[in-house]
């Protein structure tokens, strides 16, 4: 009895073998899974030959949200913009369309090197005139500019024609005066709608230099500074910057303008000024003179 036993134990546990190799042999087919079910199974593992079934509802997926993610408002980070002061101008002749445009070129302009006078002339090129000498020329033809009723644009082309002049050649001390009035007579011919004549100048020097020496350094300037005269000067930007400092002004104050003109002319007497570009002593010197009538505010705003 015990065999038989034993041997229906041994015939039992066979037959459950057998069945279980058949088992793993025949995997069991899955249920194709409906589309609109999908959203319902996270993580199902699906077979190779059924993937095509889930790449469809994964598009759907990412479909879905990208809509989402439109239909929420986005936040849109504002950059602090300038104001255009140049479009609500009243003047025609600020030129508001092409203010920006021209006063680009202007900066393009200034910074040419073969525009700029060298900021050491003084020590490589000039051997017997000083600085000192050059501001007693400067201070002389303010006056000269006084007398003859010239604009200031001229004043300041004259210096920056003496400048450029003494950076690419020697001079002599006794000719410095007539390379002063020679370079006044350019530039009022450039800025001046009626400018003073040669005899004017000649006898301004006290007849120091007649009318065929004057005329000769005027060619001479011309050929040096290779007939380039349009340059921007610290009068012409610094217009722009009164502007617009007084953006927040209720009134326009002229005393601010005038000021500023004012140490403007101060920095042609300088020497040591002329390394700077005219765009930035006429930056300095709207600062300095908003300082002094404004102590108590900030003198510099966003737009300059």
């Amino acid at each position: 009895m015990a065999e038989k036993e034993n041997c229906a134990r041994v015939t039992r546990s066979m037959k459950r073998r057998a069945e279980a190799a058949k088992g793993q042999e025949q995997p069991a087919t899955k249920k194709r899974v409906v589309l609109g079910e999908l959203h319902i199974i996270q993580n199902a593992v699906v077979p190779a030959n059924n993937k095509s079934s889930v790449v469809e509802p994964q598009v759907q997926k990412r479909g879905a949200k990208a809509k989402a993610k439109k239909a929420l408002p986005e936040k849109k980070t504002e950059t602090p913009t300038t104001p255009d002061i140049d479009s609500t101008s009243d003047d025609p002749q600020m030129c508001g369309p092409y203010a920006r445009d021209i006063y680009d070129y202007l900066h393009k302009l200034e910074a040419d090197p073969d525009r700029r006078p060298l900021p050491d002339y003084m020590t490589k090129v000039q051997r017997d005139i000083t600085s000192n000498m050059r501001g007693i020329l400067v201070d002389w033809l303010v006056e000269v500019a006084e007398e003859y009723k010239l604009l200031s644009d001229t004043l300041f082309l004259t210096v920056l024609y003496i400048d450029r002049y003494l950076s690419l050649k020697a001079l002599d001390r006794k000719r410095l005066q007539l390379l002063g009035v020679s370079s006044m007579l350019i530039a009022s011919k450039y800025e001046e709608i009626s400018p003073p004549h040669v005899e004017q100048f000649c006898y301004i020097t006290d007849n120091t230099y007649d009318k065929d020496q004057v005329l000769k350094m005027e060619a001479d300037i011309l050929k040096a500074l290779k007939f380039n005269l349009g340059n921007p000067t610290i009068k012409t930007i610094l217009r722009r910057f009164a502007r617009v400092t007084q953006e927040s002004y209720k009134d326009p104050n002229l005393q601010l303008e005038f000021l500023g003109y004012y140490l403007a002319e101060l920095s042609l007497l300088e020497y040591e000024c002329v390394k700077f570009l005219p765009s930035l002593v006429a930056a300095s010197v709207t600062f300095l003179a908003g300082f002094m009538i404004r102590p108590k505010s900030h003198p510099w705003v966003r737009t300059c």
